[in-house]
């Protein structure tokens, strides 16, 4: 684990440094709206390699797609909204709660009772998030 969150590390501090003051000027100047072209356009790159079963390439796309969640939320961090760690805890956070028949030892009888129970779980989180 070490391995993963040093290296995850230095990829964030890379992209804090061409964001930052000395910095990059392309990279210092992007938005979340101007990132968007590049979000559909790796998203898409991966979707072919993965279908092309591109294994380098897979990997290379999945950095790219990586790049701009760090990048968007370096963006989003500058701005006071949220921070990489919000993201990754989010995330977190709703793949424990979507699983409980992983980590709260919910047990199920079928594959269909357990898209039931997925699909009751994202229902909550909605009503939830419009209330």
């Amino acid at each position: 684990m070490d391995k993963h969150s040093n290296l995850l590390t230095e990829l964030i501090v890379t992209i804090s440094t061409l964001r930052g003051e000395n910095g990059c000027p392309w990279d210092k100047k992007q938005t979340a709206e101007s990132l968007v072209k590049y979000v559909n356009s790796e998203c898409e790159e991966l979707i072919e390699a993965i279908e092309k079963k591109d294994i380098q390439n897979i990997c290379e796309e999945l950095g790219d797609v990586l790049y701009l969640v760090i990048m968007l939320s370096e963006i989003y961090q500058s701005q006071g909204e949220f921070s990489l760690n919000d993201v990754v805890r989010t995330i977190n956070e709703k793949l424990i709660r979507r699983h409980p028949h992983v980590f709260a030892n919910k047990t199920y009888k079928s594959e269909e009772e357990l898209a039931l129970q997925w699909q009751a779980i994202k229902a909550a989180e909605k009503s939830k998030k419009s209330v």
